[in-house]
Parts: structure tokens; sequence; C-alpha cells
């Protein structure tokens, strides 16, 4: 998801004022491999004193060739926020920062100053305060604006599109490589798909991969689980076994006795396991919580191993099974033996 925000799509053609992909456009949605092209435009506005980068979309394609997730987006979803840019053709969403900055309210009137193609000047645009946004493609970590790219293009004078977002079917290199060709005689303009940005993020101090040292922790974490889970049943078990001795003496039947130890087996398994999974969920989430702010973005719900659970489940069966199993044995043993060992 970080190459995703990073890159905004598999292949991006990022260009300037002067030279701006959105003209490659066409011409970009016929290369071999291309299913999908979106153009993004990516201005500046000043924001009061503050020069913020602002970025045009058009909401009812822009997931046709990137990704957003719910928790990019303070109290909506997805789905609300981009209806809500296509009901209110002025509509801007404003980062976190700015609206703490400048105590904006949902609704407020917004003035922007944004610069024109046609007099070169900064002139004001007025906008309508729609929603928090957090994260965006190819946006900044800090201050940024999002709106329609119609309403920029109608009171900016100038409709081109300064990025060029594709969406790949095929090989993501061939269609990068293509692209760059297609747009070599454009000054400044660059290409960048989603392997050349994973490597980058990759090579980063921060991003380690921690894939083999899981399963070493996890192996261990289910060995400790079936161990424990078998000792603690089977220490209960040779403490009490002189009691099921004398109960098979006073002649209590095989079905009877094992109605005993599986009862046994349901209170240190059973209760063990819910008071385990109450108490794991509740970690987790404090973990979750505690980690908000360095997930980038940050997870919208709780991802539950289901393969690993199941392992766990199994293990702690078969260890109570054995345990059971040597229990059952230790029943039948005469009285005199267990009266003598004791």
């Amino acid at each position: 998801m970080d190459a995703v925000l990073t890159n905004g799509a598999d292949v991006t053609v990022t260009g300037g004022p002067n030279a701006p992909a959105g003209t490659q456009l066409a011409a970009l949605r016929t290369l071999p491999g291309v299913t999908d092209a979106q153009p993004l435009m990516h201005r500046f506005a000043y924001v009061g004193a503050d020069l913020q980068d602002i970025f045009g979309i058009d909401a009812a394609h822009f997931t046709d060739v990137s990704r957003l997730s719910n928790t990019y987006f303070k109290d909506m979803t997805v789905k609300e926020a981009l209806a809500t840019l296509l009901t209110t053709p002025n509509a801007v969403l404003v980062s976190q920062e700015t609206v703490n900055d400048y105590n904006l309210a949902l609704g407020d009137a917004i003035h922007l100053r944004l610069l024109n193609a046609q007099t070169h000047q900064y002139q004001v645009v007025p906008f309508t305060f729609v929603g928090v946004i957090r994260e965006f493609p190819t946006a900044p970590k800090d201050s940024f604006l999002v709106a329609n790219a119609s309403y920029l293009a109608q009171r900016t004078g100038n409709p081109q599109a300064e990025v060029a977002l594709l969406r790949v079917s095929g090989d993501p290199a061939r269609v990068m490589q293509d692209a760059q060709h297609l747009t070599a005689r454009l000054p400044g303009v660059q290409v960048t798909d989603l392997k050349s940005v994973r490597s980058t993020i990759a090579s980063g101090l921060t991003a380690v991969n921690l894939a083999g040292l899981s399963r070493i922790e996890l192996s261990f974490a289910v060995l400790m689980l079936s161990a424990a889970t078998g000792l603690v049943f089977a220490l209960g078990l040779a403490e009490r076994r002189r009691t099921f001795t004398v109960l098979n003496a006073l002649g209590a039947t095989r079905s009877q006795l094992a109605a005993f130890l599986n009862g046994e087996a349901l209170v240190v398994a059973g209760l063990g396991g819910l008071f385990g999974a109450i108490i794991g969920l509740g970690v987790a989430q404090t973990l979750i919580k505690l980690l908000q702010g360095v997930f980038d973005p940050p997870p919208e719900h709780m991802l539950l191993p289901w393969l690993y659970l199941l392992a766990l489940v199994l293990a702690a069966g078969l260890s109570t099974a054995l345990a059971l199993s040597f229990a059952a044995r230790a029943s039948t043993r005469r009285v005199t033996e267990v009266l003598r060992a004791g």
C-alpha cells in the first residue's frame, strides 16, 4: 500500500506546468498493456500565506486507475468522499493540519489563490470545505488539498493535467519503457512504476522483512501452547489420580471416568482458550492503536491470521487428547499400586 500511495498507480507519468503529461493521455491509453489512463492535476494554491499542493481529480473515474482507503478520510468512506466531490463542483478536501491551523468547520467557504493560465497571476477562487483527507496518492505527508479537476480547469483556464496515471494488465516494465519513449520529447517528464517505488521503499532503514523471524516466533508460540496446555492438564490429573482410582474401586464405569476426564479437559482447554482469545484481542487492539502513527496508511480493521489460529487450536487439541489418553490409562491402574505410589 505504501508503494501505491507514493506512485499513485501501476505506472505514473509525471510532467510539469510547462510539459504536462496530460497532453499525451490519449496516446498513453493506446499503449500495449494499458487498460486505462486517467489525468491527475497537480498544482499549487495559496491558503492564506501558505503555498500548498492541490490535486484535481475526476471523482467518477479516479479509482479506475488508483486505490483509495477509507483510512485516508476522516469520518467518511471513500465512496462518500467521491460522491461529495461529484455533487459539489467547488468542493475541496483539506488536510488535517490545515483544518487545525485555520479552525475550519464542514461547509465553510474557503478562498484559495490559484495561478491563472491566461493572466499568469494568482487569483482568488472560492471553494467549499467538505471533508478532511489524511493521505492521497502522490501527495505530500503534511498539507495538501483535493478538488474537482473540472472546477480547477474552469477557474484557472488550464485544462491540462500535469500527471497521467496508468492501470496496467501486462508487463509494467514494458509499459514504462513505451511511456518513456512516447514522452521523450517532453522536458522533465518522469515515468515510474510500482516495482521501482517498492525497491526505493525497501532500501530504507525502516523497511525490514520480518517474514522469517515471524515464522520462527509463531512456530515457537504453537509449540509453547501445546506443551503448556498438555502439561497443565496432565499435572492436574496426576494430582487427582488417587481420586479417579478410588472411583474406579467403588465401581465407576469407564464411561463415568471418561466423563470426569472430559470435564477436566473442557475446563482447562475451553475456558483457557476463551480467556486467552479475549486477552489476545485486547492486546492486539491496544497495539494497533499505539501503532496508528507508524503504519502509513493506518489499518482499517484487524486482520486475523486464520491459518495460524487454526494451527493453535489443533495444537491445543492434540496435546489435550494425548494428556487424556495417558490419564485414562492411569485411572485403570489397580488401587494397591496407586496407594503404594502415593
